[in-house]
């Protein structure tokens, strides 16, 4: 009977968490935006008549506004100059160049950075994602193989993994989207679902 019971609580919790936990974190990017762009407009209008959700809406269109700015060429070059700048500021460079990485890999790219692939291992088949093509970037010690990519192999159920150089022959390349890919590795491949596209 309570084995019963555990396992059906268990269920509605499993069920439930992603749920509440994605509500959660749209809640929470609400409000902080709202209360940032509330602050800030009331130091630029004092006299602005405020409503709420003002300051979602103002952040949403500075946000596209900064995104339609970076298509332009001097746009990007003084991006890229402020970035120089950064890098060259302890500690601060260090929290900036990681966090940069990582939104860089995740982001689309046309040359296939970032594409997930599979990887042939003493026999086993892993998913892998390629962060780097060219091994001429990598440390000294690497530049001796030009037939080999490095391959990021994450684990599952855990933050980490482990950064490999594979041979190209040891690589097939997945139709999986990263998406896709990023949540079969993280849940073991519990979850065979696709999502409705």
């Amino acid at each position: 009977m309570l084995t019963s019971i555990s396992r059906t609580l268990l269920t509605g919790f499993i069920t439930i968490l992603p749920i509440v936990l994605t509500i959660y974190l749209l809640y929470w990017l609400a409000v902080t935006s709202e209360d940032v762009m509330s602050t800030a407009l009331h130091l630029i209008f004092p006299d602005l008549v405020y409503f709420p959700g003002l300051g979602v809406i103002v952040g949403i269109v500075i946000v596209f506004f900064i995104g339609l700015m970076m298509k332009a060429i001097i746009v990007r070059q003084l991006f890229v100059f402020s970035e120089q700048l950064l890098y060259k500021l302890p500690l601060i460079k260090t929290v900036y160049r990681a966090l940069r990485d990582l939104f860089d890999f995740f982001t689309p790219k046309k040359d296939g950075l970032g594409q997930v692939v599979t990887v042939n291992i003493n026999g086993m088949e892993m998913i892998g994602f390629i962060t780097e093509e060219d091994t001429s970037k990598l440390a000294v010690s690497f530049k001796h193989s030009r037939e080999s990519v490095l391959v990021y192999l994450p684990m599952s159920y855990m933050i980490g993994g482990f950064t490999v150089l594979i041979p190209l022959k040891d690589i097939h390349h997945s139709t999986m989207s990263m998406e896709e890919a990023m949540r079969f590795v993280l849940t073991a491949g519990i979850t065979g679902k696709k999502t409705n596209k």
